[in-house]
């Protein structure tokens, strides 16, 4: 069974930074597609930030350049690294994995953490 757990959640002021964890169990970590995406208050799951198994990476243009996403296989975990936080960054980030490269995507992604609250104060 495959776990998904988040971690690195918090109270930030803007222009602050934020870097998340996420473990995930399972032999194949090597092999995921690694998302993260986020959810504000009454607004639908948006897609943050993907990695591939060959670390080619994914941004959408309201995080880019803000943003990093990377992976260490060695310790099943990826992380998001998040720069220059802004009020509008706040949401529940969640973290997901898939077997499939199609990473703006929900419906793609297999597993999902339960995922952890960012807040970026004014």
């Amino acid at each position: 069974q495959v776990q998904v757990v988040e971690s690195g959640g918090g109270l930030v002021q803007a222009g602050g930074s934020l870097r998340l964890s996420c473990v995930v169990s399972g032999r194949t970590f090597s092999s995921y597609v690694l998302g993260w995406f986020r959810q504000a208050p009454g607004k639908e799951r948006e897609f943050v930030a993907a990695i591939s198994w060959l670390t080619s990476t994914s941004y959408p243009d309201s995080v880019k350049g803000r943003f990093t996403i990377s992976r260490d296989n060695a310790k099943s975990t990826v992380y998001l690294q998040m720069n220059s936080l802004r009020p509008e960054d706040t949401a529940v980030y969640y973290c997901a994995a898939a077997y499939r490269w199609d990473p703006r995507s929900p419906a793609a992604y297999d597993y999902w953490g339960q995922g952890t609250q960012v807040t970026v104060s004014s």
